[in-house]
């Protein structure tokens, strides 16, 4: 009769798991399911830094928020067009000017409230944020909107500088989550660790 394994052998492998292996496996964006379609990439709209890097000068470039979204934007659309060159992308300065030729259709994409998709307990869109993203995606000529929802600044345990970003797609004709993941970079710098989370989730070799 096998001896049964000690509870304090038990608790203490369970201690001794990396934090990594507890936590969700990082979804890819699923680049194959939305190939040849019009896909909305929607402007961030929630950058959050740990109040520890207040006085980090490493910080300092990052601490006016228009610039900081208008550089996430960026690199996050860049990541999207370079790394998932099948989907047609279309970034928040094409969708901002959609807007302004819309107006009264559809409302500006900075000011959707898109940031709540951030919860991982949201599986339906709720409206106003539903409607409006239904409006401007007749507009584009799709269905799906990617949604950067949140980013995150922290330092993991080694002092890197970590980054983590909440990515939601929804069908904005269904008003459902389709997918969800948060992705997670290291990096010597917020820009670098930026781009290790994007690389992470936009595989060269999904």
């Amino acid at each position: 009769m096998p001896r049964p394994i000690p509870l304090s052998l038990v608790l203490a492998v369970l201690v001794a798991m990396p934090l990594a292996a507890q936590q969700p496996a990082v979804l890819p964006v699923p680049t194959e399911g939305l190939a040849g379609q019009q896909v909305a990439v929607m402007p961030l709209t929630l950058v959050a830094t740990d109040p520890a890097f207040q006085t980090d000068t490493l910080f300092d470039r990052y601490r006016e928020r228009r610039a900081t979204l208008t550089w996430a934007d960026s690199v996050i659309g860049e990541a999207f067009v370079g790394r998932g060159p099948e989907v047609r992308w279309v970034l928040p300065p094409a969708l901002r000017k959609i807007a302004r030729r819309a107006p009264g259709i559809v409302e500006d994409p900075d000011q959707m409230g898109q940031a709540m998709l951030r919860s991982p307990k949201l599986r339906d869109v709720p409206d106003p944020l539903r409607a409006s993203l239904r409006n401007l995606m007749a507009v584009v000529g799709g269905r799906v909107a990617m949604v950067p929802a949140a980013l995150g600044f922290t330092r993991d345990t080694t002092g890197r500088v970590r980054a983590e970003l909440s990515l939601v797609a929804a069908d904005t004709r269904s008003g459902k989550v389709v997918w969800r993941t948060v992705t997670i970079g290291d990096g010597p710098t917020p820009a670098a660790a930026l781009t290790a989370a994007l690389d992470a989730v936009l595989p060269l070799n999904p």
